[in-house]
């Protein structure tokens, strides 16, 4: 069953629409949301960014990206990545939030419902993400989540002129 919308709090999650790509636009154009987001995250982010990314995403056979929302307008975005071959039944996670809006626990309750919707519709074992040490929001976010930390993966980025460690943090379905 895709999602169309599911409300979280005040907020909701769903899919992506055309009318989108202004408000990623606005949000997304903040170097502190790029310095915690692989390199293919543009900065600047422009409108021309966020109207190839919505694309991608609306054209997508499978649904497993998607807008978080407050008061009718995109403020971020939540993704599950799948996995293929051997890891098939694992997916990455991918989010980032505008920045007026962290600190509320938004991320936290869109991740536990995507988590919820990712073992029980999409019959995943395995939901994994990944952040820089620096990031303790992230970190914080995804614990509360119920993720677990598997290991932090020493001098693995190059973001902005540093070498940073990743955490790798994971969800696991009942097994």
């Amino acid at each position: 069953m895709p999602i169309k919308q599911i409300s979280i709090g005040e907020y909701a999650i769903r899919e992506w629409r055309e009318d989108d790509a202004a408000s990623i636009a606005k949000y997304a154009n903040n170097k502190k949301i790029w310095n915690n987001l692989p390199d293919s995250f543009p900065n600047p982010y422009t409108i021309e960014d966020a109207k190839v990314f919505l694309s991608k995403v609306m054209l997508s056979e499978h649904k497993t990206h998607f807008a978080i929302e407050s008061d009718h307008e995109a403020i971020g975005s939540i993704s599950l990545m799948p996995r293929h071959d051997i890891y098939r039944f694992t997916a990455e996670l991918g989010y980032w939030l505008a920045e007026p809006f962290w600190g509320k626990g938004i991320m936290t309750k869109a991740t536990r419902v995507l988590s919820e919707y990712a073992f029980e519709e999409l019959g995943l074992l395995r939901i994994f993400a990944k952040t820089y040490t620096t990031n303790t929001a992230s970190i914080r976010m995804l614990e509360k989540s119920g993720f677990s930390l598997e290991g932090v993966l020493r001098a693995s980025v190059f973001k902005d002129g540093r070498i940073l460690d990743q955490c790798v943090y994971s969800k696991l379905n009942k097994i």
